[in-house]
């Protein structure tokens, strides 16, 4: 099967990239030259496209404008490229056979909806975005542009809505693999599951690690997460304990990945210990740890 990864010089896109042409012949579009970037050049820019889509089966869309763009960019800039590009990208999609369009987006999408005030939010599918910038709602109208197109000509649309990704301090992204954080390899073996996958239809799921809490813990992950994270995952409090590392009394948060895992047969792998392993042994994935949550 062909592949085309777009956005594939980004951490996430080369990540799905490589874990994609184990087993498929895979291509990557970015403007940024690289290794997994067969094709260099805007996203934006339909003739590229369209020789990059050739023969193709499945596209996968990660390129996009994110959170440390705005304020650089403008408005017009992220509409530009996260929206009309996108649409356009699935247009073609459609005009040229392409069998299944995977959409990599964001939890970040559900802006103050994921915080109500005085409890943690517990974050899954059915939760209604509040967005906070441009880049939500940029995300968030990509969604709706492309669930319209998928009802329209009957193309199948996965859209995974990934959580926090990104190279942090060792302390907080372990903990956050318990509640609102992902390794790079989980999003593209999830990635993988959904193109294994192909289901009919519009489909969004959240792709989080897995958590040890459930949803009658939010009250208590706000006001005594410390207690709770010892109760529920007491290897990870011993491990910080073990570091001089302090819990934080607060967790606001919890995006449930469920229905992805149960829908695409995905399961996160990566949890808090890949973490610590990553720090022990000098990975650039992870900064040292902070003593401010």
């Amino acid at each position: 099967m062909k592949i085309l990864v777009t956005g594939s010089a980004g951490r996430v896109g080369r990540a799905i990239y490589i874990k994609l042409m184990k087993t498929h012949n895979v291509v990557g579009i970015d403007k940024t030259p690289c290794s997994t970037a067969d094709y260099v050049g805007d996203i934006r820019d339909i003739n590229l496209l369209t020789e990059a889509i050739e023969n193709v089966d499945v596209i996968v869309h990660t390129a996009a404008l994110h959170a440390p763009h705005v304020g650089l960019v403008s408005d017009q800039e992220f509409e530009s490229i996260n929206i009309k590009a996108t649409e356009r990208l699935a247009l073609l999609a459609v005009k040229q056979g392409v069998k299944h369009f995977v959409f990599t987006s964001t939890t970040a999408l559900y802006g103050f909806s994921s915080t109500p005030d005085g409890v943690a939010g517990w974050v899954n599918e059915t939760i209604i975005p509040r967005p906070k910038t441009i880049y939500h709602k940029s995300k968030i109208e990509a969604e709706r542009v492309l669930e319209k197109i998928s009802n329209l000509f009957n193309l199948p649309i996965t859209v995974l809505q990934m959580s926090r990704c990104f190279p942090e301090p060792a302390n907080l992204m372990a903990l956050y693999r318990l509640t609102r954080g992902i390794d790079a390899r989980d999003v593209a073996n999830a990635h993988a599951c959904a193109i294994e996958k192909r289901l009919l239809g519009f489909r969004r799921y959240i792709i989080s690690g897995k958590t040890p809490f459930n949803q009658k813990c939010c009250e208590q992950l706000y006001l005594n997460g410390d207690d709770l994270v010892k109760e529920y995952a007491p290897k990870l409090a011993k491990d910080f304990a073990d570091r001089a590392w302090k819990l934080p009394r607060c967790l606001d948060r919890v995006y449930d990945s469920s229905l992805a895992q149960l829908e695409l047969g995905w399961l996160p792998k990566y949890g808090y210990e890949s973490v610590l392993d990553m720090l022990d042994n000098d990975f650039a994935e992870v900064l040292p740890a902070t003593s401010i949550f």
